[in-house]
């Protein structure tokens, strides 16, 4: 069958950028001008009218590209991506006590969710007790409380965690945490070896970003070394860090900073492990990490995109790793909390909408979707629902998962994509030059940099430079209200008397002897993990166990950043 122009060669192919200017882009502009002089990304990286082949000049497609499921990794990690399996759609959850979180898991696993993330409330991300006088008022607040193993008994009560793959937001005392997830797992009879899942465990993010640390950064780093090496033998399919600029990207950062700073954080803790004698090709293919994805959706496309691209060369080049698994860059991705409204609730389903489809685009391997009331308080289960059907639907009634990186040779997607990728490696080398992380981190440049970025970016919503519907423009309808999650009053003295429950009714002698033999540990270059398994089996707290370490470790402060 002929073609319908007979034959002739197109000419629109041939033509270059400056002759569609001046034949058709001018005498358009003249008759409707576009909207505003500058088009920014959410970072505010200068978006160009047109991206052509131009744009991707000497640009090589097996060199850039790939095919998925092989270096570098640019199109995916696996050969079929979704078509051969679905991203774990994970919600985070957690509040109040441990049965209430319970009854929470068991009604997402009954909805159709496929992967346990455990939020815990601020006392136990700071490794204090529920009766610690600087807990009052936060206990259950914004996640559960643990103190023992008590509270993890009764967390994953009809569980099967042999079954079940478990993600764990938690940092300074996350060596506490993963031990009592393991003597659960003892507890139920399941193997170490085929438990799956993921302790977050990332605490230079913590110095950069968040901002809930214990110890200062050496022993940090040590106790996650322990970690990484204890993992390594004994529980070989765990993630034993979730290397996350997600809480960077919170903070204010651009993409291109969280992308940065992220890696550099990666690069830090591979440094850390290599530096105590673990063979580089036995830990890294369990590193996992945690991205944002933010409201410009092509934006967070080319992030992760170019995450994995920087990674493979870093892991290959940088550390020399032989195997292609330590080369993948594996990922957890979240929506962007910091985007949500209080006003016009109900608008945030349409973004979060979008940065998930921003995130399967850019080929996550699980995906958390924010509910629509989280910028108010804890999720209903009814506005958790809908964020778990939000995934379901991209998945199931979308068509995006039918090919593996649809995206691809988008000459808009590639530049973008071209363009984080040079910027990350800039802010990389800046790093390099400063000694490495954690030097930046005590000269304050991460946070520097991300303090300004989100500077910025609220003097753009502030003056109206940049839109947030509902907030600045489209206003109508701020009389909104969403049904909000309320955690009783009772909820604190329970958890206070739960934890003088078992303190009075535990082995007082074995929990004494395992508190002693951590601080010998601590004093030592032994591997901490196994102490701190025999101190959780004798349901010693977490701020019992973390004030142990802080004795011998000490406190971080932090010193003064200026701007």
């Amino acid at each position: 069958m002929k073609p319908k122009n007979g034959g002739r060669t197109s000419t629109v192919t041939s033509r270059g950028r400056r002759e569609w200017e001046e034949t058709t882009l001018r005498p358009g502009l003249g008759k409707k001008p576009e909207r505003k002089k500058e088009f920014t990304t959410v970072s505010s990286l200068p978006i160009e009218r047109l991206y052509s082949a131009e744009d991707l000049k000497g640009w090589d497609p097996g060199a850039r590209l790939g095919f998925p499921g092989e270096p570098p990794f640019t199109r995916g990690i696996h050969p079929t991506m979704y078509r051969g399996r679905l991203w774990t759609m994970r919600q985070f959850a957690g509040f109040g006590s441990a049965e209430d979180t319970n009854r929470r898991f068991h009604y997402l696993l009954e909805h159709g969710q496929t992967g346990l993330s455990v939020a815990f409330d601020l006392p136990t991300l700071m490794g204090r007790d529920s009766d610690d006088p600087q807990a009052e008022g936060e206990v259950g607040r914004e996640g559960v409380a643990i103190d023992t193993l008590a509270d993890m008994e009764v967390l994953f009560k009809g569980i099967p965690l042999d079954r079940v793959s478990t993600s764990m937001t938690i940092n300074a005392p996350a060596a506490v945490i993963l031990a009592m997830y393991l003597a659960v797992a003892e507890k139920q009879g399941a193997a170490l070896e085929q438990l799956e899942g993921t302790v977050q465990n990332d605490i230079l993010k913590e110095y950069i970003a968040q901002k809930e640390w214990i110890y200062p950064p050496a022993p940090s780093l040590r106790i996650i070394t322990d970690m990484v090496a204890f993992c390594a033998s004994r529980v070989p399919k765990w993630n034993t860090i979730s290397i996350s600029g997600y809480h960077i990207r919170e903070a204010g950062s651009t993409a291109a900073q969280e992308l940065a700073f992220t890696l550099a954080d990666g690069i830090g803790y591979v440094q850390s492990c290599v530096d105590a004698g673990l063979d580089v090709d036995e830990f890294a293919p369990r590193l996992s990490f945690f991205f944002n994805s933010h409201n410009d959706f092509f934006e967070e496309v080319a992030k992760l995109r170019a995450a994995r691209r920087v990674w493979c060369a870093v892991m290959r080049d940088r550390f020399h790793a032989k195997s292609p698994r330590s080369w993948v860059l594996r990922t957890h991705v979240q929506t962007a909390g910091c985007s949500l409204t209080a006003q016009q609730p109900i608008n945030n389903v349409v973004r979060v909408t979008l940065q998930a489809l921003a995130a399967v685009l850019g080929g996550t391997q699980s995906l958390h979707t924010n509910a629509l009331d989280e910028t108010l308080a804890l999720p209903t289960e009814d506005s958790a629902r809908i964020a778990l059907r939000t995934q379901q639907i991209i998945a199931e009634e979308s068509g995006v998962a039918n090919t593996v990186d649809p995206l691809a040779g988008s000459y808009f997607v590639e530049a973008l994509t071209d363009r984080m990728e040079q910027e990350a490696w800039d802010i990389i080398r800046r790093i390099d030059e400063m000694g490495g992380i954690v030097p930046a981190i005590e000269q304050g440049y991460p946070q520097r940099e991300i303090a300004e970025a989100a500077y910025l970016y609220q003097r753009q919503i502030d003056s109206g430079e940049k839109c947030v519907v509902g907030v600045n423009r489209y206003t109508e309808g701020d009389n909104q209200k969403a049904a909000t999650l309320k955690i009783g009053a009772d909820v604190e003295p329970a958890q206070v008397a739960r934890l003088k429950d078992v303190r009075g009714s535990r082995d007082q002698e074995r929990h004494s002897k395992a508190l002693k033999r951590l601080e010998q540990a601590a004093r030592t270059r032994e591997n901490l993990m196994p102490a701190i398994l025999d101190a959780v089996r004798a349901y010693a707290s977490v701020g019992e166990i973390c004030g142990v370490l802080k004795t011998v470790f000490g406190a971080y402060r932090e010193g003064r950043v200026s701007l």
